[in-house]
């Protein structure tokens, strides 16, 4: 095994996203340590330990004490699993960063071979568990939701839900995800001109602990599509969105007011063509054409306020260990070059 100074940087970091998985990260982060010591490049692991109500705290507090390689990062409370990776991506010191799941399911030997892969000129590659070993439901409702999420963003990969990917530090870093945004970071990168490919990893049974996912996070995905999908099509031009509403509104409108007028013209009653249905609908549609364009205004200027202020941190974390006294805590590429800190940027190769 080769010691390395605790302040080199690493070659890549490993982000792991911890709650309430107290039975697995005793077995799994001392796997994961191992296997990537055995592995031809240097390492970090940062645990996120995403406000667990258990032991998993203590159980991490344990693990790095006993090991300066494994870092630990305990957010406040839990704020979900997109604001842990972000905080573990926040933190990461290294050129490339994989996050992997606490729940010991995927194979950290397998992360050697995304990092080739990577440096074959891609600046994403993600993991795919063609043999996934879950249940035969759950199995075939990600499926469904791979391909429709593929089919909706042009961004088709055969397996969204695989936490274990191989990201260059610049295409991630600087992302602002909320909700449960995580899994569309690929979606994310391609708007920033992300070169993805897939490779076929390992999956394990889970053995200890339960997941943390049911069947009711369809609906999540469903409604996080329809943003991701305006956001990729639509995130500095916002007022276009709400523009076409506009015009299919007005365009109701006017044909409400020709039908008026052409039926009062016909039964030779002018009445008809101010007081019937139609004149009615088609003000309600003038209305709502009005409204969409007000809402378009303050989409306008909610996202140049956004761009404007280019933090995004909105989670607390409560302490770190094994980080060093002078260890930025979750700060941005930018302010990491005014603290003196090293970047975790490089360029991609050249193609």
């Amino acid at each position: 095994m080769r010691e390395r100074a605790t302040l080199e940087r690493p070659e890549i970091s490993v982000v792991v996203p911890a709650y309430n998985e107290e039975e697995s990260v005793r077995a799994a982060i001392p796997r994961f340590v191992e296997s990537l010591a055995r592995q031809r490049r240097s390492f970090e692991l940062i645990v996120v330990n995403d406000g667990s109500r258990d032991g998993t705290g203590q159980c991490l507090d344990e693990l790095a004490a006993g090991d300066p390689r494994v870092k630990v990062i305990h957010l406040a409370r839990n704020y979900g699993q997109t604001a842990a990776l972000m905080a573990g991506f926040w933190a990461a010191r290294a050129p490339v960063i994989v996050p992997l799941d606490a729940d010991g399911q995927n194979e950290p030997d397998d992360i050697e071979r995304l990092v080739d892969k990577l440096e074959e000129g891609w600046d994403i590659v993600s993991g795919w568990r063609r043999e996934r070993k879950d249940t035969w439901l759950r199995t075939q409702a990600s499926r469904i939701a791979n391909r429709l999420i593929g089919f909706i963003t042009g961004v088709r990969l055969h397996d969204y839900g695989c936490t274990l990917k191989a990201y260059r530090a610049h295409m991630i870093r600087d992302a602002r995800l909320f909700g449960e945004m995580h899994r569309f970071i690929p979606v994310y990168t391609t708007m920033h001109g992300a070169r993805i490919t897939e490779m076929v990893v390992r999956h394990h049974p889970r053995t200890a602990g339960r997941s943390k996912y049911g069947y009711g996070r369809i609906v999540k995905v469903l409604l996080d599509l329809v943003l991701v999908r305006m956001l990729q099509k639509y995130q500095t031009k916002p007022i276009h969105f709400f523009g076409k509403i506009t015009q299919w509104a007005w365009l109701g409108t006017a044909a409400c007011f020709a039908f008026a007028i052409v039926n009062a013209v016909w039964s030779l009653d002018p009445w008809k063509a101010f007081w019937g249905k139609a004149p009615l609908v088609g003000t309600i549609l003038f209305v709502l054409g009005f409204i969409a364009i007000m809402a378009g205004l303050v989409a306008e200027l909610v996202m140049r306020a956004g761009f404007e202020f280019n933090a995004g941190r909105y989670w607390e974390e409560a302490r770190r260990v094994n980080f060093g006294p002078s260890a930025p805590r979750s700060l941005p590429l930018e302010s990491l070059h005014a603290a003196g800190q090293p970047a975790a940027w490089e360029p991609s190769p050249k193609r």
